[in-house]
């Protein structure tokens, strides 16, 4: 009897004692992304463009918001490469080439980059030699890229398989934005590998006009860039994660859709004597998102940069890119978009 009470009052107390306890929430495991848009770090076609100390001339302000993130992306609009032989005729209006020395790639590497895109229409100006030695050139320094047509770029992030597709309205050597069925096709085949998919967009018209998303086919000087909305909502359906859009060389709204991140443009990240600045062409970011291993997102935070007027990022005191987004989200996605706040914080 006395080892039955005994082992009773043992277990009420402890049964009490269990009660009182708060219940400790457990955080799910999350990945941290951080993303940057167009990225170009100056040019030497058809003259020399380039800064005398790159690294610390370009990214010196910025380093500290590209830190602490489990991957950090950029759009590389440039090639690297030293082929002679430019792909355009650069003396009609509006037409551009860029060309970044080889050595260049390293400092990616160094300043953190993990993965870039080279789909978008800057990625064939010298030919498909140039594409070809920027992709070798990246690899070498030991930074990942996406956008080859038909291919998937596979990676591991504290244990989980990540697959990357880069997307253009350049139809020759990348994944095209017009082409959904296919593009739905590659995120099924990533799927069966990848336990979370994530895509990237050069697509969209560019400029002023183009600040508003539209679920509607965008055209520029003659090209058809997309339906970006279409695009992303139809790669999400097939089993994509995350959305990261560039290319209209300005901010645009963000989106929740099926639990799932879209930015549809983060603007021009750098752009070395290369980019206009003027207006919102000068309002930038870095974006961190947080997803589960379910690709579900979790939260996020608007970084706000301001380009100065040769192109080179700083931390904006003023938030203008945060109070731009916060807009943009309202009104192209009203109760679709996050809830974002004054301090650039964001959540579902």
């Amino acid at each position: 009897m006395y080892r039955i009470f005994a082992f009773s009052s043992f277990l009420g107390i402890f049964l009490f004692v269990s009660q009182c306890q708060p219940i400790q929430s457990v955080e799910p495991e999350t990945i941290k992304i951080k993303a940057v848009g167009d990225l170009v770090m100056g040019t030497n076609y058809p003259e020399n463009k380039l800064p005398s100390d790159p690294k610390n001339t370009l990214f010196s302000q910025v380093e500290p918001s590209l830190r602490g993130a489990d991957i950090l992306f950029a759009n590389f609009e440039s090639t690297l490469t030293d082929y002679p032989h430019c792909a355009k005729n650069i003396n009609r209006p509006l037409i551009f080439a860029f060309r970044t020395p080889p050595s260049y790639a390293k400092i990616l590497k160094d300043v953190g980059f993990d993965i870039v895109s080279i789909a978008n229409n800057h990625s064939l100006d010298f030919h498909q030699q140039g594409f070809d030695d920027t992709g070798k050139n990246l690899s070498e320094a030991g930074v990942r890229y996406t956008g080859k047509k038909g291919a998937i770029t596979y990676m591991n992030v504290k244990g989980i398989s990540v697959a990357w597709i880069g997307f253009s309205h350049m139809q020759s050597a990348h994944n095209h934005v017009n082409e959904i069925e296919e593009g739905v096709a590659l995120v099924k085949e990533a799927k069966k590998k990848a336990q979370l998919v994530f895509i990237s967009v050069h697509g969209g018209a560019e400029g002023g006009p183009a600040l508003h998303v539209k679920n509607e086919q965008e055209r520029f000087y003659g090209e058809y860039r997309g339906n970006l909305v279409a695009l992303s909502h139809s790669l999400i359906d097939a089993g994509a994660d995350l959305f990261i859009g560039h290319g209209p060389h300005l901010p645009r709204a963000f989106e929740l859709y099926k639990g799932k991140l879209i930015a549809y443009s983060l603007g021009n990240f750098l752009g070395y004597r290369v980019f206009s600045t003027k207006g919102y062409g000068g309002y930038s970011l870095v974006l961190e998102a947080d997803l589960d291993k379910q690709g579900n997102f979790i939260k996020g935070k608007i970084h706000p940069l301001q380009l100065s007027q040769n192109g080179i990022p700083a931390p904006d005191p003023d938030a203008k890119t945060t109070e731009l987004i916060q807009s943009l989200t309202k009104s192209d996605f009203p109760n679709k978009g996050p809830k974002i706040q004054s301090d650039g914080s964001f959540h579902p």
